[in-house]
C-alpha cells in the first residue's frame, strides 16, 4: 500500500491538496491494516486522514531547501523508464 506514497517536497509545481490527502490516506490505510474501515471506525479513520494531511501540509510548507525544484514530468518519465526496465513492456 505505501508504495503509492511519493515524495511531495521540492517539486514544481508544488504538491496539490489532493496529492497530500492521497498520501495521508495511504498512510492511514497502511497503519490501520484496512483499505476501507468499518462503519464503527469510519469517523476515526477519516479524522486521522484529515489530521495527517494537515500535518503533512504544514511540514511541506516549513521545509527549506537550496536544491533546485524537480520537474514533475521529468521525474515521472524517469519512473516510467525504471518500470519499463524492471517489468518490461505492458
Amino acid at each position: 500500500m505505501c508504495r503509492n506514497i511519493h515524495t511531495l517536497h521540492n517539486f514544481e509545481p508544488r504538491a496539490t491538496t489532493a496529492e497530500v490527502e492521497a498520501a495521508a490516506l495511504q498512510y492511514v490505510r497502511k497503519i490501520s491494516g484496512s483499505t476501507k474501515p468499518s462503519k464503527a471506525n469510519e469517523e476515526a479513520f477519516n479524522r486521522a486522514v484529515h489530521e495527517i494531511a494537515h500535518a503533512t501540509q504544514h511540514l511541506l510548507d516549513s521545509l527549506v531547501t537550496h536544491a533546485p525544484a524537480k520537474d514533475r514530468d521529468e521525474e515521472a518519465a524517469k519512473l516510467r523508464a525504471k518500470a519499463q526496465v524492471r517489468f518490461g513492456a505492458a
